[in-house]
């Protein structure tokens, strides 16, 4: 039994050693990007701001989802998490998505509905960007319409009232400030993530999805100790 007891007190010991070598190995540079002379984040006193610039129409964020729901799930209690989504690839019809998230996110329904949209684009063709006969873009893609009535299957929105808020300028408004937060971060692929207005990183720069949950938790209580 003693000897039990020393093998498993020289593991925790190796555990712990091994988790604080991890914790340190974090590079500003490698690892993540410091974003300096940023507005101070909208976040109440005391809170830290974790943000996902993404796109439906982005692969990579389609496969980082389980990731961002695992992440969303492990963060502290004063972490807010929040979603700006990207629509710098026109070609694949970013600008509508964008549009169909800021207006669901305006109506309330933008979390219940969130994965739903990527299995609907993704999996089950609902909003499928790609016509599967032929692996090409889809000529048209989806319209606003095609977004409305998603929302209003999956969230229970009526049709004319989710276009009708697409439309409306509280909508453009909140594309624009969409698209100035890109610029700001200097965001040019999705999914990136940045954390409290200060760093920017992605899975790749972390090494892999779930180094990247490290290193979010790690930044954040860098930034908490602050």
């Amino acid at each position: 039994m003693k000897n039990l007891l020393k093998a498993l007190a020289a593991f925790v010991t190796l555990f712990l050693s091994a988790s604080a070598v991890a914790a340190t190995a974090w590079q500003e540079g490698v690892n993540y990007s410091l974003v300096e002379n940023m507005p101070r984040s909208g976040a109440a006193p005391g809170q830290i701001e974790v943000v996902e610039v993404f796109s439906y129409g982005c692969p990579a964020c389609n496969v980082f989802a389980p990731t961002v729901r695992k992440l969303r799930q492990g963060l502290p209690a004063n972490v807010k998490f929040g979603f700006v989504p990207a629509s710098f690839n026109t070609a694949e019809d970013w600008p509508m998505l964008q549009r169909a998230f800021c207006t669901a996110q305006l109506l309330g329904v933008a979390d219940k509905s969130h994965d739903a949209m990527f299995d609907a684009i993704w999996k089950t063709g609902e909003l499928s960007l790609v016509d599967p006969s032929t692996g090409q873009l889809k000529r048209p893609l989806p319209t606003i319409e095609d977004a409305a009535r998603f929302y209003s299957k999956h969230a229970g929105v009526k049709v004319a009232d989710f276009v009708a808020m697409a439309n409306s300028m509280s909508i453009d408004i909140k594309m624009k400030d969409a698209d100035a937060y890109v610029r700001l971060y200097r965001v040019d692929h999705t999914p990136t993530i940045v954390v409290n207005n200060k760093y920017r990183t992605d899975p790749q720069m972390a090494g892999g999805n779930p180094q990247l949950v490290e290193l979010v938790n790690w930044l954040v209580a860098k930034e908490t100790k602050k």
